[in-house]
């Protein structure tokens, strides 16, 4: 298996479980697998754009809300053990934390990451301060999941939501057009991204 260019930024060990992960996408697509039957990762250009931010940012604590089976969590806990961060995932089905939390250990990032099971409004609930929370969830819930977690979102923090523009992601975005506390706007990269920045 040829390993894709962006997995290239990541170690031997972790670059080893991305390429597998993202073949593992890219088949289950092809066979045209319903979305619940398939891993449902985000596209490896993005986690290289999220691994990036987050070297240039270095939030202390990342919250994502959708870790499914962990591949996008590589990519956050990859930026999180450069510069001494920590990354909590959830999942709500009991399959994908097993599956998720595995290949964290087996990317050598058990220490860095974890993934928690649950539903992410109440598991965020057990943090104080959250720097970055990355939304990869169902995307009819992002609205309950964001307004779950802002208030633990740090003034300056960034939210960034994925599949913004692949999926119908309206009521969201109107969501986040519609507060003051907030600056959004939507990259129309890969397959889009809310960037939404707490207001200090």
């Amino acid at each position: 298996m040829a390993s894709r260019a962006e997995h290239e930024l990541a170690d031997e060990r972790a670059r080893r479980i991305l390429d597998r992960l993202a073949e593992q996408d890219a088949a289950e697509r092809a066979l045209g697998l319903p979305q619940e039957e398939r891993i449902r990762a985000l596209t490896p250009a993005t986690g290289a754009f999220l691994y990036g931010v987050l070297l240039a940012l270095r939030p202390p604590l990342i919250f994502e809300a959708g870790s499914a089976v962990g591949y996008s969590t590589i990519w956050l806990a990859l930026a999180a053990r450069a510069y001494g961060g920590r990354v909590i995932g959830s999942e709500i089905r009991p399959e994908r934390v097993a599956a998720a939390n595995a290949n964290l250990a087996a990317a050598g990032l058990a220490d860095v990451a974890v993934v928690l099971e649950g539903d992410a409004a109440e598991l965020v609930r057990q943090y104080e301060r959250i720097d970055f929370l990355f939304l990869d969830a169902e995307k009819d819930d992002y609205g309950r999941l964001f307004l779950a977690a802002f208030d633990r979102v740090v003034p300056g923090g960034l939210i960034v939501a994925d599949n913004v523009v692949s999926h119908d992601c309206r009521a969201y975005q109107a969501l986040v057009r519609s507060r003051s506390d907030v600056v959004t706007i939507t990259l129309p990269f890969e397959r889009g991204l809310e960037w939404t920045i707490k207001r200090w």
